[in-house]
């Protein structure tokens, strides 16, 4: 665990009475992609740690913080044989089991979380509906592996910390919600203009350098 996020986590621990509203006991599940593990803590307190496998490079897991808000339990399939959904609003993620067992510890999914097929099951008792989940992925934060260029259609953690900026800015009005669409790319259009940028509507790596989301070291 790297100095900053063990600062980050020992702050929420410190708050927690003030968190623990998110369902029975004071649920939140840790999930670190970069050392692909899973922690879940009850009122400050670690219980459960499960190995992972994460998204793919072309197809990331999310960042941010979530809510698990639906759930289901089936018969063993992709999903293993339990699925815990998550918040996420640019597009349909969950915590789930796998019938590929050889894929924890990788990046090897189209951005859910996989575990085990016991460890899913075991999973789904700890954690209720309403509990905060916390995926961070190592110390590119938000933009995971790096930065790439941003273009309509795009969606994902990186667009949404782009959206942010550009509401700080005053270029785009409305909520942040990590799909690049047709008000997003007119609002890039605008920044490029305002910023002294060639003409364009592609949030590229000087567009995002000029609004500040390129990563620390």
């Amino acid at each position: 665990m790297g100095r900053i996020l063990a600062w980050t986590l020992a702050l929420w621990l410190l708050a927690w009475p003030a968190q623990a509203s998110e369902g029975p006991r004071g649920t939140l599940v840790w999930i670190e992609l970069d050392s692909m593990r899973l922690t879940v803590y009850r009122n400050g307190r670690p219980v459960s740690v499960y190995p992972i496998a994460a998204g793919k490079r072309s197809t990331p897991s999310p960042i941010g913080v979530f809510r698990v808000t639906h759930r289901f339990a089936t018969e063993l399939s992709g999903f293993g044989t339990r699925f815990l959904g998550l918040n996420v609003p640019w597009g349909s993620y969950g915590i789930h089991g796998t019938n590929r067992p050889e894929s924890i510890g990788s990046a090897a999914s189209h951005g859910c979380i996989r575990l085990n097929v016991k460890n899913a099951e075991a999973l789904y008792d700890l954690v209720p509906n309403g509990a905060r989940v916390v995926i961070e992925g190592g110390p590119y934060g938000p933009l995971n592996w790096g930065v790439r260029t941003l273009r309509e259609g795009d969606r994902g953690a990186d667009v949404r910390q782009l959206q942010l900026r550009l509401i700080q800015r005053g270029f785009l009005w409305g909520e942040a919600d990590g799909s690049f669409g047709p008000a997003t790319k007119k609002a890039v259009a605008a920044a490029r203009r305002a910023l002294g940028l060639p003409a364009g509507d592609a949030a590229d790596p000087a567009l995002q350098q000029a609004l500040g989301m390129i990563p620390f070291d």
